[in-house]
């Protein structure tokens, strides 16, 4: 486990790195793996990219990232 100090380091390394991100596409899954990192979680040992999901209307969806019980991604799509 990594201590406050680290976590508070590594955000703002992470907030200067993607202060100017405006790719989404290019940079969604990047970004994500680099916020897991602020935390010292493995992404890839939590969560997955594009879920499957079903929408409220019951409609097929997707979300950018599920970590299923604790979080959910959504990016904004233009």
């Amino acid at each position: 486990m990594i201590s406050w100090n680290e976590i508070r380091s590594r955000v703002v390394s992470f907030s200067k790195e993607w202060e100017d991100a405006a790719n989404e596409s290019a940079d969604a899954k990047s970004f994500w793996d680099a916020f897991f990192y602020v935390f010292g979680i493995s992404r890839r040992r939590v969560a997955t990219f594009e879920q499957s999901v079903k929408k409220t209307g019951g409609e097929q969806g997707y979300v950018d990232l599920l970590w299923k019980g604790i979080l959910l991604g959504q990016t904004n799509r233009s």
